[in-house]
C-alpha cells in the first residue's frame, strides 16, 4: 500500500483509530522520519482524542484516556534491556490500543497477537510512504482486515 502524502498518512490513521477495539496492539516500525509519530497523532484522532500527541521517547509510555478507548502511545528505542521491567503486559492485555514505536525491538517482550505496520520512505518522493502489514496472531489478523476494508471502502 503507497500513501502519497502526509495528510493521506493522517487519513489512514484515522481509519486505524476507527476500527481498534480494545486490547488490539499495534508496532510501527521504520527508520527516523518514517512517519510513526505522525500516524500515532492521525490514530488518535480516529480514537476521538484531540490531546496534543507527543513522541514518548524520553518518558517510554504515554497514556491518552479522553477516546473512544485508551490510546496507550509507546517509543521503546530506549528501552534496550530494561525492556521486561517496564510491565508492558498490563498495557498489551488492557482495555485500550497500544501504539509501539520501535517495537520490533522489544523482541521476547512483544505481546503474543500484534499487528506490525512497517514504513518505508521513499526515495524519490519525500512525502510517500509505503506501507507493509505483518500480523502476528488471529487478533491482529482480524485489526488488519478491518484496517484494510475500511481504507479501501473510503476511497
Amino acid at each position: 500500500m503507497m500513501l502519497e502524502s502526509p495528510e493521506a498518512t493522517i487519513l489512514f490513521a484515522q481509519v486505524i483509530g476507527t476500527v481498534a477495539q480494545a486490547g488490539d496492539n499495534l508496532v510501527l516500525t521504520g527508520d527516523l522520519g518514517a512517519g510513526k509519530t505522525t500516524l500515532t497523532k492521525g490514530i488518535a484522532q480516529g480514537l476521538g482524542i484531540d490531546q496534543m500527541i507527543k513522541s514518548p521517547t524520553y518518558t517510554i509510555i504515554r497514556e491518552y484516556t479522553q477516546g473512544r478507548l485508551p490510546l496507550y502511545h509507546m517509543d521503546v528505542y530506549r528501552t534496550g534491556e530494561s525492556a521486561g521491567d517496564l510491565g508492558l503486559d498490563e498495557y498489551f492485555e488492557g482495555e485500550g490500543l497500544c501504539v509501539i514505536e520501535w517495537g520490533n525491538l522489544l523482541e521476547t517482550y512483544l505481546p503474543e497477537s500484534y499487528l506490525e505496520i512497517i514504513l518505508t520512505k521513499d526515495a524519490d518522493h519525500a512525502d510517500r510512504r509505503s506501507v507493509t502489514f505483518q500480523a502476528f496472531g488471529p487478533k491482529a489478523q482480524a485489526f488488519e482486515e478491518r484496517i484494510k476494508t475500511t481504507w479501501e471502502a473510503g476511497k
